[in-house]
């Protein structure tokens, strides 16, 4: 045994660089200038659990935005002007074109996404909305099948069932019939891929790369921002993105949740150049390869007029593009604002966007699920009901399934489809993608199948809200103090 004097001398040793581990870690918390609610929130964690806070912190809140774990990536866009300069656009709205008084409203979103995150409007556009699995899957099935140089998948989840051995088993065969076939999954979205399923994508000849692949040592930079896009490319002519990953539940729901309610969208004309921009950046990050061509960016024969931004976001960006193209369409709304998400965790700016515009007069309804996979986020969501309730919004909970959309519909004439949800990491961690889209006849159909979905809902008004379980309303309030950590 020690002497007690070398066991004092060691535990004061322990003790003071316990003491300077925590304090390093608080001034470099401090010295992030992040959000105040975020910060805040990572100081109690640390003050209450102060070991394990500061591996929580170092794993899952250090911000990378700007270091150069990304500064790859950021180079890209002197690529990403090149590869646009192969396609072609129209210019930011004109008179004659924004013929509609409420279309030429929105002309302040386009131009602050073509500022913030090189975002082109483009005018012909044929846009086919794709409801739940079945007409997804489909969907880009047939256009896969009919590929003839090449296919580009990005997605956030891929599994080892019987969808994911679908989609494995379609693109092996395309491979083998000389269709060039690239494909970026994420890390830890698929962590559970077994090897000998992407062994045998590559064995055929696909290319198959990781994003932020996470291994020791590099895990404490990288396993906190994760690419949730899902995007494919067919030939440069038709693209999809969506909520929709390659799996089974996307198609036969689940046991817990019901069926998987969720929204795609099927692109052709000049707004699958720009989703193709977003594949090919993506792919020079992790395989160094800088693809380009006419073959890529094929001109089109679309001659519906349907104006489409493709628009992406992520930590390697100086803005958060996708943030802010929705808090300036809640902003500037003039009627209706409808959202649904299955994870609600806005930033101060969005809820107090959204308050306004409800307590303004504005007709604004939220979609949420009554069920959620998660039950931390699923707590925390429900921690804003009261504020929204007591601002005059209105409130639902999907009671047929898994409600998986990323919808935000605005005015009658602008809506949004793609991977964001509308919470605190799609708008600053993960890598996402959207479609905005200026279309009264696209807004009206997708605007329908919102109020289909409120029929499958149960409203929730403030009396009753404020009967529910006190122990609800406890796990409420301390899951909303980790909401920005989440």
């Amino acid at each position: 045994m020690l002497p007690d004097i070398l066991r004092t001398s060691f535990n004061t040793t322990v003790d003071i660089i316990y003491i300077l581990t925590v304090a390093f870690t608080v001034v470099l918390i401090i010295q992030q200038k992040g959000d105040p609610l975020k910060t805040i929130s990572w100081l109690l964690v640390i003050f209450v659990l102060p070991v394990i806070g500061i591996i929580l912190y170092f794993f899952f809140g250090k911000n990378y935005r700007k270091e150069k774990i990304f500064s790859r990536k950021g180079l890209t866009d002197l690529g990403h002007i090149k590869l646009l300069s192969q396609a072609q656009f129209i210019d930011l709205p004109k008179n004659d074109l924004v013929k509609n008084e409420r279309l030429r409203n929105k002309i302040n979103i386009m131009r602050l996404l073509l500022n913030s995150s090189k975002s082109i409007l483009t005018e012909k556009n044929k846009v086919t909305i794709l409801q739940n699995g079945h007409a997804t899957f489909d969907a880009i099935i047939q256009a896969i099948g009919e590929a003839k140089h090449h296919i580009h998948l990005e997605y956030y989840i891929i599994e080892d069932d019987h969808v994911g051995n679908l989609f494995r088993k379609l693109l092996i065969r395309k491979a083998k019939e000389g269709v060039k076939i690239r494909f970026i999954y994420d890390d830890v979205g698929c962590w559970c891929l077994p090897k000998s399923f992407l062994d045998s994508m590559t064995d055929a000849g696909i290319e198959a790369y990781p994003f932020l692949p996470v291994r020791f040592p590099s895990l404490t930079n990288k396993i906190n921002y994760r690419n949730h896009r899902k995007i494919v490319v067919v030939d440069g002519k038709i693209g999809f993105v969506g909520g929709l990953n390659l799996a089974d539940r996307y198609l036969q729901g689940s046991v817990e949740l019901g069926i998987w309610r969720d929204t795609h969208l099927r692109l052709e004309g000049a707004s699958v150049a720009s989703l193709q921009v977003v594949f090919l950046i993506d792919w020079y990050f992790v395989s160094d390869e800088l693809v380009k061509g006419n073959r890529y960016f094929p001109v089109t024969d679309i001659e519906e007029h349907h104006l489409v931004q493709i628009t992406a976001s992520g930590p390697d960006s100086d803005w958060a593009s996708i943030m802010q193209a929705y808090f300036s369409a809640i902003a500037s709304a003039h009627s209706s604002i409808y959202i649904a998400t299955p994870y609600f965790l806005p930033n101060e700016s969005i809820l107090t966007a959204l308050k306004t515009a409800s307590l303004s007069g504005l007709d604004v309804r939220i979609l949420l699920p009554a069920r959620s996979d998660s039950n931390i986020v699923f707590y925390s969501s429900r921690s804003y009901v009261t504020e929204l309730l007591d601002a005059g919004i209105r409130v639902y909970f999907y009671e047929k399934g898994f409600p998986h959309s990323k919808l935000l519909i605005v005015d009658d004439v602008l809506c949004s489809i793609g991977t964001a949800n509308l919470d605190i990491r799609s708008f600053d961690q993960n890598f996402e993608v959207s479609a905005i889209i200026y279309d009264e006849e696209i807004t009206l159909e997708l605007t329908r199948s919102f109020m289909v979905d409120l029929q499958y809902s149960t409203e929730i008004t403030l009396e009753n809200w404020e009967n529910r379980s006190r122990a609800d309303g406890f796990k409420e309030s301390i899951a909303r103090i980790f909401s920005p950590l989440l």
